[in-house]
């Protein structure tokens, strides 16, 4: 398979999996909501790869979607761990940071193939987008996992502020 065929099929299964964690997380409206604009974003990129396969045009535009997931991350702090996590839901964050570091590593090397200087920009751009998820995932998971390593493990050394 081509490398955008397959970047496309990576960017519609993560939307596909975004999208169900959105609607497994109805009743929390700060998770929803994350993973409604993660699957929005996906959805923006599985169309730029597409165009740029069919070689049309296409417009790398600055999102705000980074901006959105920081503010709603921002409104979790005022949540306990136990109110975004249940049983699983770590294991929901553990997953979605696989997706986005297989992402990463996709675009790292389509970007190292690039010869075009658009094709390079185009590559880059989705590297700073996945980037900006795993960031997300990667706290989301130290936010949760943070409070049972601190109490299980508080004699031993100096710890972080948080």
């Amino acid at each position: 398979m081509h490398n955008l065929e397959f970047a496309i099929t990576m960017e519609m299964e993560g939307r596909q999996y975004y999208l169900e964690q959105a609607k497994k997380n109805q009743d929390n409206a700060a998770l929803n909501k994350v993973f409604s604009i993660l699957a929005d974003s996906e959805k923006e990129h599985e169309e730029l790869l597409r165009k740029r396969l069919n070689k049309e045009d296409y417009t790398l535009t600055e999102g705000d979607s980074a901006e959105k997931i920081k503010s709603v991350f921002g409104g979790l702090k005022d949540y306990e761990a136990s109110q975004i996590r249940d049983t699983t839901q770590l294991d929901v964050y553990r997953l979605a940071t696989d997706i986005e570091e297989k992402s990463i590593e996709l675009y790292q090397e389509m970007l190292k193939e690039a010869k075009d200087d658009k094709d390079k920009k185009l590559f880059e751009f989705l590297l700073k987008e996945e980037n900006q998820h795993l960031i997300l995932f990667d706290e989301l998971v130290k936010m949760l996992t943070r409070p049972e390593e601190w109490v299980e493990s508080a004699e031993f050394g100096l710890r972080e502020d948080y």
